[in-house]
């Protein structure tokens, strides 16, 4: 997949699915065909991005860093100021996700996304607070468990810069940066673009967080950056400091990127993808490699 011939290179945003169709979908706990519809136009998450989202993996029936990922999501229900149900718990949540797996025949690797938004109203009106809830699925190919063997090429997006606010690290509905920043990137024949914060400082990329190695220590954005709070960001930063290597949640210029000896990506969906090239710099996998064998790979075997 991550080829980095000039005319074939693809965005790794897209990852490798075995079965792309959706066949059904969990909304409010009830299964659709994937083709229906369930928003109206007056829909506050369709209107003004008023909602998030949150995207696991599951291999053979079990979520991968499941507690951080329902953590994290019950976290930003409360940052949005959603009306939580009685019922809306992590045993309900995972419920719906495993009969929506086993009805679209995902069990075995499956990639899940799970969206809660707002319901209809204008602006200063929402009708209410309810968590909607849509799940959809997806089966993944194994070839996203291993370490890409050819470099991402990728470069800084320059039209576009992240907030550093109360909602940066939330998997947020309104994902325009991202969106155009990966729009860029493909028509720039790149596999990621990396997108910049309000003090011109590096968040993070498209779908993903991002770490370096620089003076024999590893770097990433703090959460005051503006950067998503990845699941897979918190997991490795826990492996690191156990194994104690050297890291750093801090700020990260682009110089720092460019002076760095390695670069690496991380999210749910494919782990770790080393990085190649940033603009004419380019770098080394020798500790991402180690990092994947040691970390990654004892996470996915469980």
């Amino acid at each position: 997949m991550y080829n980095n011939g000039n005319h074939s290179r693809k965005p790794y945003a897209f990852l490798t699915f075995t079965a792309m169709a959706r066949q059904y979908i969990n909304y409010n706990g009830k299964i659709y065909h994937s083709g229906k519809l369930i928003i109206s136009p007056d829909n506050r998450s369709f209107r003004y991005g008023d909602g998030f989202f949150e995207t696991m993996k599951m291999i053979n029936g079990r979520i991968i860093l499941q507690p951080f990922h329902f953590e994290r999501l019950f976290s930003s229900l409360e940052t949005l100021r959603f009306e939580k149900p009685s019922y809306f718990t992590e045993a309900y949540l995972k419920q719906q996700v495993e009969e929506l797996v086993a009805k679209n025949n995902h069990a075995g690797l499956a990639r899940i996304r799970l969206m809660i938004f707002r319901g209809d109203g204008g602006l200063y009106d929402a009708e209410n607070h309810f968590p909607n809830l849509l799940v959809q699925t997806w089966q993944m190919d194994n070839a996203n468990n291993r370490l890409n063997e050819n470099g991402l090429v990728t470069d800084i997006f320059p039209h576009a810069r992240k907030a550093c606010d109360l909602y940066s690290p939330v998997k947020s509905n309104n994902y325009l940066p991202y969106a155009m920043a990966a729009l860029w990137a493909k028509e720039n024949r790149l596999n990621d673009a990396l997108l910049l914060n309000s003090f011109n400082r590096v968040a993070d990329a498209t779908i993903a967080n991002i770490f370096v190695v620089k003076d024999g220590a590893v770097l990433t954005p703090s959460l005051q950056e503006g950067c998503v709070s990845g699941v897979m960001r918190r997991y490795l930063l826990q492996c690191l400091r156990k194994e104690n290597i050297p890291v750093q949640e801090t700020q990260l210029s682009a110089e720092d990127v460019y002076n760095a000896s390695e670069v690496f990506l991380t999210n749910a969906g494919y782990n770790l993808r080393w990085v190649k090239q940033v603009g004419r710099y380019g770098y080394q996998n020798q500790l991402a490699a180690f990092l994947h064998n040691k970390f990654v790979v004892a996470l996915l075997n469980g």
